[in-house]
């Protein structure tokens, strides 16, 4: 385990690309999203592995994505690195889709830091994107699932407050500084 990888997950819509920059501006190595990688890729190249046709094979390919993420961070200065979602939200995204059982053995495999932070569902911000085409309800949905799926493995989810990016990033930093 890399107590040093640290997961932003949660609802899509949430704020975490927000916080994730912010935390970039105070000097952190971040990851950006697997998912939106995939379908950037994908678009460009008229691919099908896009969560809104083939969800397995989206996730797939982010599960490839978020494990040579890791490979990468591995090599980053000493301190934090933070991930935008990572393995754990794709694998679950594939036991989702297809009921495989990727979750359990990709999640064990290939730990992050014990504390994973949660955006939940927030409807005043939550806005569709062309890579973001699901709707508020799927996002809260999958945002249920990824609490169960964190908890499941043993991490100590933290749901973060709907409050401004830098009281997000300030949070963030004193739970890891305990």
């Amino acid at each position: 385990m890399s107590a040093r990888f640290v997961v932003l997950s949660g609802c899509s819509g949430g704020g975490k690309s927000t916080l994730l920059a912010e935390l970039a501006r105070r000097g952190f190595a971040i990851v950006e999203e697997p998912g939106r990688r995939v379908i950037r890729a994908e678009v460009e190249s008229g691919g099908q592995a896009l969560p809104w046709v083939d969800l397995a094979a989206f996730a797939r390919r982010a599960i490839e994505i978020s494990l040579e993420d890791r490979s990468a961070a591995a090599g980053a200065p000493n301190g934090w690195v933070f991930f935008d979602r990572g393995l754990v939200d794709a694998a679950a995204a594939l036991t989702h889709a297809t009921g495989e059982p990727a979750l359990e053995r990709l999640g064990r495999e290939h730990r992050y830091n014990e504390m994973v932070f949660l955006t939940p569902p927030w409807p005043e911000i939550f806005a569709a994107d062309a890579e973001r085409q699901l709707g508020f309800e799927d996002a809260a949905g999958e945002y249920d699932r990824l609490l169960v799926a964190y908890r499941s493995l043993g991490y100590r989810p933290v749901v973060l407050p709907k409050a401004s990016v830098e009281r997000r990033a300030d949070l963030v930093l004193a739970e890891l500084g305990r």
